[in-house]
Parts: C-alpha cells; structure tokens; sequence
C-alpha cells in the first residue's frame, strides 16, 4: 500500500515525521509523495497559531480530493489539543494524540479494517517518560534533526504548546549518540540538535547532566562534522556553559535566542523567565568567543496590552541587538491560554504595522550582514542542486550559491570565495572541495 505525509511546523514534527516514515517502510508500504495518489495520508498538524490550525484543517479538507477512498490521519499538536474540532471535519478517519506517533502503522492497520472514524489520544500532561521512536535513520536531507527532549514547562501565557505536548521529558544520552552514530555511518555530516524546549534537557533525569553535556558527547562522533543547535531559552548561555560549548570544534556559530519582545513590561506579562539585561548578557558572551557568530530570534508584535512606547522599546533593543535575522509574528489568541483572556487585545491594523517595521528592519541587517563577506573564504556544505546553482549553508547558516561546473558537490563541504551578493543569497566561487 502506499503512503504519502505532509508536515507543518517545527523541526521536532519534522523529525517526528521521518520516524513516522520509517515505521512505515519497515512493514512493507511504499512512500509516495504527497501530491500523488496514495492508500494513507498522513498529515502531521501543528497548532502554534490560529495560521498553523487553519493550514492544517486545509490539509486535511484538501487530502479526501486526491483519492477519495484513502485513510486520512490527522497526528500532532492541532489533533492533541483540538480533536473536537477535527471531528467536525467530514473527511477525516483517524485521530492520533502525540504519544500515538509511534505506533502509527498499528492504528493505521486497525482503522483498514474497522471503516470507521477513530481516535487515540493519550493525556500528554501525565507523560512522565520520553517516546522513543528508536533510531530514526529514515531522512531526504543531508542535515537533519535529532529530536532529544519534548514537553514544556514554561508555560508562557500565549501558549498552546504545554498542552500539546505535556511536561519536560528528556531523552536517554545513549539513545541519541546510538542515532546519531548510525546517521553518520549513513553519510550524514551534520545534525540539528532540537526538542521542544532543548535549554530543559536533563533536568528531569535522575542523572546531574544538562544540554551541554549531551553536546559534548556527540561532538566526540566521527563523521558528524556540524551540531547546530535550534532555538534556545537566553538563560541558558551562562559563562560556564558558553565556555564549555567553546571547545567543541563541531558547534556551529549560529544561535536562535528566543526573544519575543524586547520590553521587560511585556515580557513580564507573557510570562518569559528573562529580562532584557539578561538577553542582552547572553549575546554578548556568545559574540565574545565566536567572532562569526549569527544571531537570530522570534519576535511577537501586538501582544495584549502592547503600547506604542512598549513597542518602541522592542524596536530599539533590537536595533542595539542587531541580529542576523529575526521571525517575526503578528500575536495570535489561542483558546485555553491566559493571554486570551488579558485586556487590551491590539487591533489588527496596528499588528500588521508593526510587523511591517520589524520585518524590514531584519531584512535591512540582513542584506548589510551578509555585504561585510564579499571577497572572503566561506566553508559551505551543499544541500541541493538548483537552477544550475549548487546552494547550502556556511556555519553560521547563511546560504551560499556556487555555480555548477563538472564536479559534483552534493553533501560535500566545500570553500568559497563570496564574490557578490543577490538579496538575501551569497554567491560563491569554488575554491576547494573537502
């Protein structure tokens, strides 16, 4: 049978996908790509804004229209927390919670023979233990995700994702190493270390070890060139730590630090466990010991209770900050969390506005960034072919084009000459291949 899978949201869902995928292929069914007609469709939701709910309903709706006699399974976030709502939607036959992904293939085999709409959904809030898919080795990309923590405790007053995806769970060391030494064997040469809060790993293992610890263990496996790290809570980046993390040659320099606003006012009320004296800190130790480094953040315009004047100081700490690039979204109400309720709610008018500063500000850092590499020698590993450009990332991920020549580059680093600069895109001459 055949089995296709569309995944919206973060680096974890993408992860989680590719187990899924894998689980799949072991038992015999062969994987499509969405478009095509398949038995199964898969859509793995996310739930992180009203956007991410409505592109997954879309989905969803959309799926039934390439075969009408196909399953249709909705996983993730958006199912955990709003299966109510999914169950409105006509089209769908299957339901699974979080925890269920791993034993997606058993639910699947048993919805072919019930023909009946069904749902498995655990209560994520009293998981205690990490679901491990195993060694998820399945991957299309030659840098991939290894997803070592789940679950949140932050719970930051415009979140949804607590309840998704539960308490803090971390994943044993050795599980993680035994996957990342068998993505080696296959050929893959750097990782993204991510979870749903990763500055958390560890502190619910019975074991005194943290993040970097993890870290240090898989900078010591052979053919992993690259650990890149996904985003980041700032209080994380103590002295110690960024000392540590210094000494491990396979760290890129690039850091997201979650930011949000830059208005202790109204950090405070979205209930982030930092200041901007404590942001601003942790920048600073991360630029003094990796002089390339690149920073970039998310940012959330029209926070309830959002002034001009708060939204001004936003502006300003971010112009002081001056990162690489910054992901900026417009506020977003999600039902069951406390900021829904808080008074003040910004009009959407306003919202969009300063959405439109914010983003042509890190637009503007970025173009000018990226100038301060013309004629200088980058590492870049080549992701993919396209319109006869070889594209990938430097370290500190920003995206170089090389032009094609006879040689081919694919998931080789390489060194580039930068010889000029096309938006966003560095273009590169090859120098040397590794």
């Amino acid at each position: 049978m055949k089995v296709a899978f569309y995944t919206l949201g973060c680096k974890v869902n993408q992860y989680e996908t590719n187990g899924m995928i894998q689980a799949f292929l072991e038992k015999g069914y062969e994987l499509v790509d969405f478009s095509k007609e398949a038995d199964i469709y898969v859509i793995n939701t996310c739930t992180v804004t009203s956007i991410s709910d409505k592109k997954s309903r879309q989905m969803i709706r959309r799926t039934k229209q390439l075969n009408p006699n196909a399953i249709v399974v909705a996983v993730g976030c958006y199912a955990q927390v709003a299966k109510d709502r999914l169950e409105e939607i006509k089209d769908i036959d299957l339901i699974l919670g979080i925890n269920e992904k791993t034993e997606i293939v058993k639910y699947v085999e048993e919805e072919l023979k019930s023909k009946k709409t069904n749902e498995y959904i655990s209560d994520v809030m009293n998981q205690k233990e990490f679901v491990d898919f195993g060694s998820v080795n399945y991957t299309d990309k030659n840098r991939v995700a290894i997803k070592v923590q789940d679950g949140c405790n932050q719970f930051c007053t415009y979140c949804i994702i607590p309840f998704a995806r539960g308490r803090i769970r971390s994943r044993k060391i050795e599980s993680v190493k035994n996957e990342v030494e068998a993505l080696a064997e296959k050929g893959i040469k750097e990782i993204v270390v991510t979870g749903i809060h990763v500055a958390s790993y560890g502190k619910d293992l019975k074991e005194d070890i943290g993040l970097i610890d993890l870290l240090e263990e898989l900078n010591k496996i052979d053919g992993i060139e690259r650990i890149r790290l996904s985003s980041l809570e700032p209080t994380l980046i103590t002295e110690n730590f960024v000392k540590r993390l210094s000494k491990l040659e396979k760290i890129c320099d690039h850091f997201h630090l979650s930011l949000q606003s830059g208005c202790d006012d109204t950090l405070k009320r979205m209930n982030r466990h930092y200041n901007t004296v404590q942001f601003k800190e942790a920048t600073k130790l991360l630029r003094s010991v990796y002089p390339n480094v690149a920073l970039t953040t998310d940012v959330i315009v029209g926070f309830p209770g959002e002034t001009e004047e708060e939204f001004n100081k936003t502006y300003s700490f971010l112009q002081d900050i001056n990162f690489y690039k910054m992901h900026i979204f417009k506020y977003s109400q999600r039902h069951g969390t406390k900021a829904e309720k808080m008074p003040n709610q910004v009009d959407g008018k306003i919202k969009e506005e300063r959405s439109r500063k914010l983003i042509e500000l890190s637009d503007r850092n970025e173009k000018e960034q990226n100038k301060e590499y013309l004629n200088k020698k980058l590492k870049v590993l080549i992701e993919e072919l396209e319109d006869d450009y070889y594209k990938g990332h430097t370290t500190n991920y920003i995206m170089v084009k090389i032009k094609k020549d006879m040689e081919n580059l694919q998931n080789k680093i390489v060194e580039a000459r930068i010889i000029d600069c096309e938006g966003i895109e560095l273009i590169g001459k090859l120098e040397k291949v590794y």
